[in-house]
């Protein structure tokens, strides 16, 4: 079940994506066609994997993950609530938020079973903070390169947009990484 999950509801967004960037191409309006075409290949990516690898998908965490590209790439950018002001920020934050439980399920796949038993709550707080902060920071990467690359105007604040993209991100991440630490040393003291 949890994979068939996933296979629809990533086909739905996907077939969502590209009915929104053939009706924007067809009406003229390529910003919003790319940004859908993008939203497309972005909500591909689950049911690539889903179809392609025997993973076993966190569900929670790909729910989180089809939500926030609808609310950056549909609601964001093409209907325009970037323009609120606080919506950047507040992606930013969740970013962060599921990037933290991205590494959490990459850690707990990764870990050997037993390691549980003597990893420190500490390596958990900086492996999970120190994944969501990198993830922020490639994202910035990938703003400088198209504003510089391509003319876009990703960063439309300068240096006061990507600083405050990156605390927002770091806010999020932070938030989850003190939570699986405090998780992990009660994990411990339960042992």
């Amino acid at each position: 079940m949890n994979r068939k999950l996933v296979l629809i509801l990533s086909l739905l967004y996907v077939l969502f994506m590209a009915g929104l960037a053939v009706f924007y191409y067809t009406s003229g309006e390529s910003f919003k066609s790319l940004v859908a075409i993008g939203g497309a290949v972005c909500g591909a990516i689950p049911l690539l994997l889903a179809l392609f690898t025997k993973l076993q998908f966190n569900q929670p965490l790909i729910f989180s993950y089809l939500i926030f590209l609808f609310a950056s790439q549909y609601l964001g950018s093409i209907l325009g609530w970037y323009g609120l002001g606080w919506w950047d920020t507040f992606l930013h934050v969740l970013s962060g938020v599921l990037l933290a439980f991205a590494a959490i399920a990459l850690y707990e796949r990764l870990a050997h079973r037993n390691a549980g038993e003597h990893i420190s709550p500490w390596f958990v707080f900086l492996f999970t903070f120190s994944f969501s902060v990198l993830g922020g920071v490639i994202w910035e990467f990938y703003e400088f390169g198209s504003d510089q690359l391509f003319g876009m105007t990703l960063q439309g604040g300068g240096n006061k947009d990507t600083m405050s993209d990156l605390i927002a991100d770091s806010a999020g991440g932070l938030i989850v990484a003190i939570w699986a630490g405090i998780r992990t040393k009660r994990k411990l003291n339960s042992l």
